[in-house]
């Protein structure tokens, strides 16, 4: 059974690329961002979290990412899915991870198995890598508008609860008033 999947479309897609522009992000690594997602992963229990930007119609970019496993076992700048571990590129669609239905969503996603939802069941990153819990949160700016997201991902599932759900709305909320602030001092 082919799972079901959100609209690919996206309207606000030119906006954000002018927004980020605007906020001085681009596709390259933010060792601030890398010590977030570190952070998250912590308060979450995730092995893996990141902070997402959608950069184009075509691409996501974490330019912050952790994995509990990278000190020997991981480089973080491949692209995702040419090695089963994360990195730092994937493609945009729908079939490619969790980060694009919470911004279209424009709100939090928590599942704690993903096999419990058909929607998600078949999602190329469930058996690419093996990521079977996923929480995260949209980055919404001052304006309205949403210029990426945080995540946090384990390869079990995972009992995230009403703390966890807290904890990466919070997250995204302090991250998203840090970017406005300094915007490229990040």
């Amino acid at each position: 059974m082919r799972h079901l999947l959100l609209p690919p479309e996206d309207p606000e897609v030119e906006e954000r690329a002018r927004r980020l522009r605007e906020l001085g992000i681009e596709d390259k690594v933010v060792p601030e961002l890398d010590d977030f997602s570190r952070e998250l992963a912590q308060r979450t229990g995730g092995c893996y979290a990141g902070v997402n930007f959608f950069i184009d119609e075509n691409r996501q970019f974490f330019a912050g990412l952790y994995s509990a496993a990278a000190d020997t076992t991981v480089n973080l700048d491949s692209p995702l899915l040419e090695d089963p571990v994360p990195g730092r590129v994937m493609p945009r669609d729908f079939d490619m991870g969790f980060c694009p239905h919470v911004v279209r969503r424009r709100k939090a996603l928590v599942l704690e198995d993903v096999r419990d939802y058909p929607r998600f069941a078949g999602n190329h990153v469930v058996d690419a890598i093996g990521i079977y819990s996923y929480l995260g949160a949209p980055l919404i700016d001052s304006t309205g508008m949403v210029l990426g997201t945080i995540c946090a991902v384990n390869q079990d599932p995972h009992r995230w609860g009403q703390q966890g759900l807290e904890t990466i709305k919070s997250m995204a909320a302090d991250l998203v008033e840090r970017i406005e602030q300094r915007g490229h001092g990040l």
